[in-house]
C-alpha cells in the first residue's frame, strides 16, 4: 500500500522501542509513545494537491447541481471525496467501495424508509444495515452509511436521487484517478478497480 505519508514504525511488541519513537526535547517517553502512532505529516505540496483536488471535485458537484436545479452535493459525498483524495490506498477509497457502497447505502435507506418513515431510529437502523451489507459485499465505505441516513431522514425521490448519486460517485472516482496522474509523487489511484 503506497501513500504520500509514511506511518511511524510500531514499537517492539511487549515494550517500547526508543529508536522507533524518539522522545524529543521536553517530551516525556509516555507522551512520545502516544504521539508516535499518528501518521507522518504530509508535505505542504501533498496537502495542497490533495485538498485542492478534493475541493475541485466537490465544486464540480455543486456546479452540476446548480445546472440541474437539484442538490447533488450531500455530506456523504464530501466524506467520500476526502477518502479518495487524501487516503487513496485504503480499501474504503477504492472505486468498488465508493460506487457500490453508496448504491448499497441507498438501497438500504429506501428499504428501511418504506418500513419506518423518517424517524431517527429508522435512520440508525439503515446505517447499521448498510454497514452489514457493505461488509458482506466486500465494499467497505463508511460514507455509504451516511447516505442511508440521509435517505431515511429526507426521503428523496429515488428516480432522481439514485442516478445523481451514481453519477456523483463515478465523478469522484474519475477526479481522483486524474489527480493521481497530475503530480508525479502522488500515489496512483486506484489501488484496484474491482
Amino acid at each position: 500500500m503506497s501513500t504520500d505519508i509514511a506511518p511511524h514504525p510500531d514499537p517492539a511488541p511487549g515494550g517500547t522501542d526508543s529508536a522507533a519513537v524518539p522522545c524529543g526535547r521536553g517530551r516525556s517517553p509516555r507522551l512520545a509513545r502516544l504521539a508516535g502512532r499518528a501518521p507522518a505529516r504530509p508535505t505542504p505540496a501533498t496537502a495542497a494537491h490533495n485538498v485542492s483536488a478534493a475541493t475541485a471535485a466537490l465544486l464540480a458537484l455543486v456546479a452540476i447541481g446548480a445546472a440541474l436545479h437539484e442538490p447533488v452535493l450531500i455530506p456523504p459525498l464530501a466524506a467520500s471525496a476526502a477518502l479518495v483524495h487524501c487516503a487513496p490506498a485504503l480499501p474504503l477509497a477504492q472505486p468498488r467501495s465508493v460506487v457500490v457502497g453508496h448504491l448499497i447505502g441507498a438501497a438500504a435507506g429506501y428499504a428501511v424508509a418504506l418500513a419506518a418513515h423518517g424517524s431517527a431510529w429508522a435512520a440508525a437502523l439503515a446505517a447499521g444495515v448498510t454497514l452489514a451489507l457493505t461488509t458482506m459485499a466486500r465494499t467497505p465505505h463508511s460514507p455509504a452509511c451516511a447516505t442511508a441516513v440521509v435517505i431515511v431522514l429526507q426521503e428523496p425521490a429515488p428516480g432522481r436521487f439514485v442516478p445523481l448519486l451514481f453519477g456523483s460517485t463515478v465523478l469522484l472516482v474519475l477526479t481522483a484517478y486524474a489527480a493521481s496522474r497530475v503530480r508525479r509523487a502522488a500515489p496512483r489511484y486506484p489501488a484496484y478497480w474491482w
